[in-house]
């Protein structure tokens, strides 16, 4: 018996030995290059402001609570709600201005216009699971906005709490 265990474990020596021989056999350019450091990437150089700018791009919007953005509110902040146009002439946040994500492409350029880009903007849609509020604020991070931030409750949390509403179903 233990005679049989060594010669397997001999055998298993052997083709391990053999595998590692012919790996090398074959792929003896690439452990050449390996050992001469000619695998690691080299990174282009770029000039800061182009890194400046991937770390813009790079940035996401911040999640805010209810208390948070009343106060952003009180400070200044813009509200800006991504829902369909319908939805919003419905119901929205009282002050509350319509970009919705549907139709950017169209209302966008009016709003760089009149909105200064170092304002707090926070976007909201129709509550926790609607996406358009974080895809609004990706776009707007991307068009250059510093600080944008996401109300996730959206228009369902605002108006459960019995805060101000504006639009027909008041």
């Amino acid at each position: 018996m233990t005679d049989d265990l060594k010669r397997i474990f001999l055998e298993a020596c052997v083709l391990i030995a053999f595998g590692a021989l012919f790996g090398l056999t074959m792929n003896h350019q690439l452990v050449l290059d390996a050992f001469a450091g000619r695998l690691v990437p080299q990174r282009p150089a770029i000039n800061l402001e182009q890194e400046l700018q991937q770390d813009i791009t790079m940035a996401l919007p911040m999640p805010v609570l209810l208390e948070e953005l009343q106060q952003l509110l009180t400070d200044g902040g813009l509200l800006v709600d991504a829902r369909d146009p319908e939805l919003f002439a419905a119901g929205h946040i009282e002050g509350a201005v319509s970009l919705p994500l549907a139709d950017i492409d169209d209302v966008l350029p009016d709003f760089i216009a009149r909105t200064e880009k170092e304002r707090v903007v926070v976007a909201y849609c129709s509550g926790f699971g609607c996406p358009d509020s974080f895809d609004l604020g990706m776009r707007l991070i991307e068009e250059g906005f510093s600080d944008v931030r996401v109300f996730e409750g959206g228009y369902p949390e605002w108006r459960d709490a019995g805060l101000a509403v504006a639009g027909e179903e008041q």
